[in-house]
């Protein structure tokens, strides 16, 4: 009896498949902005391509007086920053606190429930305490990635640690391994790739961490240029903005599942 499970498709195939999605979910919004702009040719939820052209070339072209570069590619630039550097940050602390917590007992008895307990406060909830306590500027957006990110990550790589075979440690010992040896020989290579895996999927939040800080205070940033056209109903620079977000995101997730497989490639290996 011939199953489908046991067919998995070509390698061309599988591209025609992954664009279906968004072919559809393109035709379907033409679809439905010529039926709109049909009506209304002022429409301003659904405009044509034509607009969303004239409105980005305007952005990319145009250079703002104050950045002296065009608007938004300073607007990346500065999302990019505050995102980058509160996901290195979080990544830091998620791998020295993470093996710590998770291969020590003492260390995670400790911590453990506190880091729990963060791990479950919305990140949002606590913004106005953010600009209270570290100011308006840009101290305040990349604790917030941290604070929202950085707890995760913990707990996600102390879990990767605990979940080493407690065969490899005893071995380490029987061989006169050290506490640091053990961490840097045995644990560290392991808990690394999963480090990896975790940054990969705090992208999403992050990026969510980014837009919120920015569209309540910026001088710049994709977030803030979101939240300062919608007054304006600028559904044309709006949908292209969030549009590049999604595709650097993607692009984001890409390089470190690249990095992942050229720096570990028995971990992907063992994965398969």
């Amino acid at each position: 009896m011939r199953r489908i499970i046991n067919y998995p498709p070509s390698r061309g195939l599988k591209v025609a498949l992954g664009a279906a999605p968004f072919a559809v979910i393109l035709l379907a919004y033409l679809v439905a902005s010529d039926a709109r702009l049909a009506i209304d040719a002022s429409d301003k939820l659904m405009p044509g391509f034509a607009s969303f052209y004239t409105q980005m070339h305007r952005l990319i072209t145009r250079v703002d007086p104050v950045a002296g570069q065009p608007l938004f590619w300073f607007d990346t630039w500065l999302s990019l920053a505050r995102l980058l550097t509160g996901i290195g940050v979080s990544a830091l602390i998620g791998i020295v606190c993470g093996v710590l917590i998770g291969f020590i007992p003492y260390l995670r008895a400790t911590f453990q429930p506190v880091l729990a307990a963060l791990s479950l406060i919305p990140p949002l909830a606590v913004l106005p305490i953010l600009f209270i306590a570290f100011g308006l500027g840009e101290t305040s957006k990349i604790v917030l990635i941290v604070f929202g990110v950085a707890p995760f990550i913990v707990r996600d790589v102390a879990l990767r640690v605990i979940a080493i075979p407690r065969e490899q440690i005893i071995k380490a010992q029987t061989l006169g391994a050290s506490t640091w040896q053990m961490i840097v020989d045995v644990v560290l290579p392991q808990a690394l790739p999963r480090l990896i895996d975790s940054v990969r999927l705090s992208l999403g939040a992050a990026w969510l961490f980014v837009i919120a800080a920015e569209a309540i205070t910026a001088e710049g940033g994709l977030g803030y240029r979101i939240f300062l056209v919608r007054r304006y109903l600028a559904m044309d620079v709006i949908l292209p903005y969030v549009v590049w977000i999604t595709l650097l995101a993607f692009l984001l997730d890409f390089i470190l599942s690249r990095l992942s497989i050229a720096l570990f490639p028995w971990n992907q290996l063992r994965d398969a």
